[in-house]
C-alpha cells in the first residue's frame, strides 16, 4: 500500500452460523475525485477463525473471491457503493403486527421486520432490522430512527419492495398512521396453494415523524458561542525549567513542548471562539509570595479576570508564570474541570458551549476525583481536550478519553463522552521541533467536538436559532430576484 498508513475505519456486525451473511451496518466514506488512488477502498475480510485477506474495491460494485486459506475456496464477497444524496432528514417510525402466521410448533412466532432499500441498479440492499419480539402474533416493535438517505437515498418514491412480505415507499409511509398504512402480509406460497387465502396478518404503521438533521455549523450560524479555556500543567514531573531536559525549558532558539502544543492547538481552536479572549489557568505550582500550592491559578496573575487576548496573550502569560511560580505538585485535573463546569452549569439554553484544553505531561494524581468531575460535567454544555506532551505513557489519559469504556464514578456513568485525548508527540518530527502535519493535528484535536456538542443539544431538545440575515451596508438597495 505504498507509504500510506491504513487505519481501521469500521467493521460490520458479526452474523453467527451462516455462510451467506447479509450485513446491515453501512459506512459513509469520502471519495476524492481529484486523486483516484484515494478512492480505492481496501477491505480486510475477517472471521473468528482468521483473516481471508485484503480486497481492493475499485468500482461501485465489486465482487471478489476471498483468499487467506491455502488450498481452500473461501467464497466471494460483494461490496456495493452508492453516491449519497445531500438529504439531511431523518425519520422516526414504529410498526406493529396483527394476527401474523404461527410459525413455532409449541409456541407462537418470534417476528421481526427486515427493511430493504432498492438501489439504482434495481437490486436490493438490507438497511434495517427491527428487534425480535418473542412468542407473539401481535408484535409491537420499538420505534427506530433512520436517515432518509439510508432508507431511500433521498428518493421519496424509491420502493422498498419487500418489508417482510409487503411493499411500500417512503412517500406512502410519510402519510403517517392511516388506512393507507395498514399492510397485508402476503405469503406467496400460501397464495398459490389456497384459493381462499386472504393474508398472513397485517402490519400497521403506528407513527412516522420526520426530523431534519442539524449540524454543528447550524448552531454556530445561529449564534451559539464557543468558549475555550486553557489549563497548563506546572507540576515538578515536567522537570526543572532551568534545565534543557525540562518540558518547560525556555530556549531562546525554539519553543518548548508546552509552548509548541499551545501555539499549534490554540491557533486551531481560536477560530471557533468569537471574542478570542481565553481564560488561561495553571495547576500544580507554588505561587508567590507565600508559596501557596494552587491547582487553579490565573496565568496572568489576575484571578478576577484571567482572560488573555488570543493565543499570543496566553503564550505571554504562560512565559511570565514560568518566571514567577515554582513547579510543584501533585497533578490534579479536577479543580480546572470544576472551574469550567461552574460556568457551563449556568448556561443551559444552548447559547454557549464550553471547551477546556488541558496540556499535561500525563502524570495524574487525582484520578478518582477527575473521573467524578468528568461524570458531573457530562450533563453540561462542555467538552475537554487533553493534549499530552513529552515521552511519558498516557494510559491514564486514554482511560479518561472513554472511547472504549464509558467513564464512571461511584456507580454513575458519564451521560456522554466529553473527553478527547491527543498525544502531541505523534504529530512532531524526531527532533521535537517541527509539526509534521497541521492538518492532521487540527482534524484529530477537533475530531470529537462536533459530535459531543450535538449530543448535548439533542438530548436537551435544543434546536439551533435561525441564522441572521446577511449584512447589508447602509444605503445599499436590496436585490430581489424574480
Amino acid at each position: 500500500m505504498g507509504n500510506r498508513e491504513w487505519r481501521e475505519f469500521g467493521r460490520t456486525e458479526v452474523i453467527d452460523n451462516t455462510l451467506n451473511p447479509d450485513f446491515v451496518r453501512k459506512f459513509m466514506l469520502d471519495y476524492f475525485f481529484e486523486d483516484g488512488k484515494k478512492g480505492d477502498l481496501p477491505l480486510v475480510c475477517r472471521s473468528v477463525g482468521g483473516d481471508y485477506g485484503v480486497i481492493q474495491m475499485t468500482s461501485l460494485r465489486s465482487e471478489k473471491a476471498l483468499g487467506g486459506i491455502q488450498g481452500k475456496k473461501c467464497g466471494t464477497i460483494i461490496v456495493k457503493a452508492e453516491e449519497l444524496n445531500n438529504c439531511r432528514e431523518s425519520v422516526m417510525m414504529q410498526f406493529c403486527g396483527n394476527k401474523l402466521d404461527k410459525k413455532d410448533f409449541f409456541g407462537k412466532s418470534d417476528p421481526f421486520l427486515v427493511f430493504y432499500r432498492s438501489n439504482e441498479d434495481g437490486t436490493f440492499t438490507i438497511c434495517h432490522k427491527t428487534e425480535v419480539v418473542k412468542n407473539t402474533l401481535n408484535p409491537v416493535w420499538q420505534a427506530f430512527k433512520i436517515p432518509v438517505r439510508a432508507l431511500c437515498n433521498g428518493d421519496y418514491d424509491r420502493c422498498h419492495d419487500f418489508i417482510g412480505e409487503f411493499s411500500t415507499s417512503y412517500r406512502e409511509l410519510s402519510r403517517g398512521q392511516s388506512q393507507f398504512n395498514v399492510y397485508e402480509v402476503i405469503n406467496p406460497k400460501k397464495k398459490v396453494k389456497k384459493k381462499n387465502y386472504l393474508n398472513s396478518g397485517t402490519v400497521t404503521l403506528l407513527s412516522f415523524l420526520v426530523d431534519v438533521e442539524v449540524t454543528f455549523l447550524d448552531y454556530i450560524k445561529g449564534g451559539t458561542q464557543i468558549n475555550f479555556t486553557v489549563a497548563i500543567d506546572f507540576t515538578a514531573s515536567n522537570g526543572n525549567p532551568a534545565q534543557p531536559t525540562s518540558l518547560h525549558y525556555m530556549s531562546p532558539y525554539q519553543l518548548n513542548a508546552y509552548a509548541m502544543a499551545l501555539k499549534a492547538v490554540g491557533e486551531i481552536i481560536q477560530d471557533y471562539d468569537s471574542d478570542k479572549m481565553f481564560p488561561a489557568l495553571g495547576f500544580g505550582a507554588k505561587l508567590p509570595p507565600d508559596g501557596r500550592i494552587s491547582h487553579e491559578f490565573a496565568l496572568n496573575g489576575n484571578p478576577q479576570n484571567p482572560y488573555c487576548a488570543g493565543i499570543e496573550g496566553v503564550m505571554e502569560a504562560y512565559y511570565q508564570s514560568l518566571k514567577s511560580v515554582q513547579l510543584y505538585g501533585p497533578t490534579n485535573f479536577s479543580p480546572v474541570i470544576n472551574h469550567v463546569a461552574r460556568y457551563a452549569a449556568s448556561v443551559k439554553d444552548g447559547s454557549q458551549y464550553f471547551v477546556l484544553l488541558i496540556i499535561t505531561d500525563g502524570v495524574i494524581s487525582d484520578m478518582a476525583q477527575t473521573k467524578e468531575s468528568i461524570v458531573n460535567a457530562s450533563c453540561l454544555p462542555m467538552s475537554i481536550i487533553i493534549v499530552g506532551v513529552g515521552p511519558a505513557e498516557f494510559d491514564a489519559m486514554i482511560e479518561l478519553d472513554g472511547d472504549e469504556i464509558r467513564i464512571s464514578s461511584r456507580g454513575r456513568y458519564a451521560e456522554r463522552d466529553i473527553v478527547q485525548f491527543v498525544p502531541f508527540r505523534d504529530y512532531i518530527d524526531r527532533t521535537g521541533n517541527h509539526i509534521l502535519s497541521m492538518a492532521r493535528l487540527a482534524k484529530d484535536v477537533l475530531a470529537e467536538i462536533p459530535d459531543q456538542f450535538l449530543s448535548y443539544m439533542r438530548t436537551r431538545g435544543i434546536k439551533p436559532s435561525p441564522a441572521p440575515p446577511p449584512y447589508t451596508p447602509p444605503g445599499q438597495p436590496l436585490q430581489t430576484q424574480i
